[in-house]
C-alpha cells in the first residue's frame, strides 16, 4: 500500500523541482510585452559582440521565451541607422552611440554591458608606413576602420586629437570587421587601420601592422581614454526599454547568462559554440585573439560608475555637437535590468 504514495510523492517532487530549474526562464516567457525583438548588430563575427553570439548559439534568448531576429551591417554606424529609422527595435553597438544621439536630441539607453574596454586597436601598415615614427605621420593616409561614423572610427578621432591633428586630416574608408578589412589593408588601399579582433590579432601575428594604440586591455583603456571605458552593449530608444521592461529584462538575462558562460569557457568551448565562418579560415589565430580580448569582455553586464564621464569626455574632445550639448549621463544608461539578472545568474 506504500508503495503509490511513495511514487505519487517522488513525482510531485520531481515536478516541483524541474519548476524549480525552470523558473529563472520560464517565468519571463509568460509575461513578455513583445516576444519577437529585431536587433540591428554591425559585424556580428567580431569578438565585440561575441557576448551577443554565446547567448544566440546556446539558445538563452530562446530560454527567456524571446524570438531574437538579428541583422547584421557592415559597421556599429549602419546597426544605428535601423534602429533610428524603425526597422529594428534593440541595437547592439557602441555605448557612445546613446550620447551621441542624445547631442540630437534623440533619446536611446544602454541596458546590458558586453565590454568593459573597447578592444578596439590602431595599427599602421608595415608595407605603405615602414618608417612610422608618430601619429602625425598618418596626415594625408587613408585608415581603415569598421564604418564611417562607428566607435572603430570614434577611436581613431580621439588618438588624431590627442596629437592636434583633425579627423579631416586624414581620409576614413570603411572596410568591414572581416575578410574585406585583412584584403584592404595587405592590398594596401589603406596605410592604417582602426579595427576589432578577429581582424588586427591576424593582422599583427602575419606582421601586416605594427600596433600603435591598444584598448584591448582595462590599461591600455585607461591609457587612451584616462579611464573605464563602456564599449559595446545592447541599447535601445528610452521609450522601447519604458514600454517593453519585462523583454528587455528577458535580453539582458540571456546577455548575463552569457557573459558568465564566457568567465569559465576554455577554447574548445569557444570552436564549438561559434559559426564556422567566424574563425576566418584559421582556428589558432583566432584562438589568439580570444586571449587577447578576454579581458575585454564584461563579467556582469554592468556599467562601471566612471565609464559614462569618460565616454563623454572622450567624445567632447574632438566633436563639437557633443561639447556644447548639454548631456544627461543617467538617461544613457541603466543598471537596473544587469543588476537583477547578476542576482539570478550569480555572474
Amino acid at each position: 500500500m506504500s508503495h503509490p504514495i511513495q511514487r505519487r510523492t517522488f513525482n510531485q517532487w520531481l515536478v516541483a523541482s524541474t519548476a524549480t530549474v525552470a523558473a529563472p526562464w520560464v517565468h519571463a516567457a509568460q509575461k513578455l510585452e513583445k516576444p519577437t525583438v529585431s536587433l540591428a548588430v554591425g559585424g556580428k563575427g567580431a569578438f565585440y559582440y561575441l557576448p551577443l553570439t554565446i547567448a544566440e548559439q546556446l539558445g538563452y534568448f530562446k530560454d527567456e521565451g524571446v524570438e531574437l531576429k538579428i541583422s547584421d551591417f557592415a559597421g556599429g554606424s549602419k546597426a544605428l541607422q535601423a534602429v533610428v529609422g524603425g526597422s529594428a527595435d534593440v541595437c547592439s553597438g557602441a555605448y557612445e552611440h546613446t550620447i551621441n544621439l542624445q547631442a540630437r536630441n534623440q533619446f536611446f539607453q544602454s541596458f546590458v554591458l558586453q565590454g568593459r574596454a573597447p578592444a578596439i586597436s590602431l595599427g599602421v601598415s608595415t608595407k605603405t608606413l615602414p618608417n612610422y615614427k608618430s601619429v602625425k605621420d598618418l596626415k594625408g593616409k587613408k585608415i581603415g576602420v569598421t564604418a564611417p561614423g562607428s566607435s572603430t572610427n570614434m577611436v581613431a578621432n580621439l588618438i588624431l586629437s590627442q596629437a592636434g591633428m583633425k579627423p579631416t586630416d586624414v581620409s576614413f574608408i570603411g572596410v568591414g570587421t572581416s575578410a574585406g578589412a585583412l584584403s584592404a589593408l595587405r592590398s594596401g588601399q589603406i596605410d592604417a587601420i582602426c579595427n576589432i579582433d578577429p581582424v588586427i590579432t591576424m593582422l599583427e601575428q602575419k606582421g601586416d601592422i605594427r600596433i600603435i594604440t591598444d584598448t584591448r586591455t582595462l590599461k591600455g583603456t585607461r591609457e587612451v581614454f584616462g579611464g573605464n571605458m563602456p564599449a559595446g552593449c545592447l541599447y535601445a530608444p528610452l521609450k522601447f526599454i519604458q514600454e517593453n521592461p519585462n523583454t528587455t529584462q528577458a535580453l539582458t538575462n540571456a546577455m548575463v547568462r552569457a557573459l558568465k558562460w564566457l568567465q569559465t569557457a576554455g577554447p574548445s568551448d569557444i570552436i564549438k559554440t561559434v559559426p564556422e565562418n567566424y574563425l576566418l579560415g584559421d582556428r589558432a589565430l583566432y584562438l589568439a585573439a580570444f586571449n587577447n580580448v578576454r579581458e575585454a569582455i564584461s563579467l556582469d553586464g554592468v556599467v562601471a560608475a566612471d565609464g559614462p564621464k569618460t565616454a563623454l569626455s572622450s567624445l567632447s574632445s574632438f566633436n563639437p555637437k557633443v561639447k556644447s550639448a548639454s548631456i544627461d549621463l543617467s538617461k544613457t544608461y541603466t543598471n537596473r535590468f544587469a543588476l537583477q539578472a547578476k542576482k539570478q545568474f550569480k555572474a
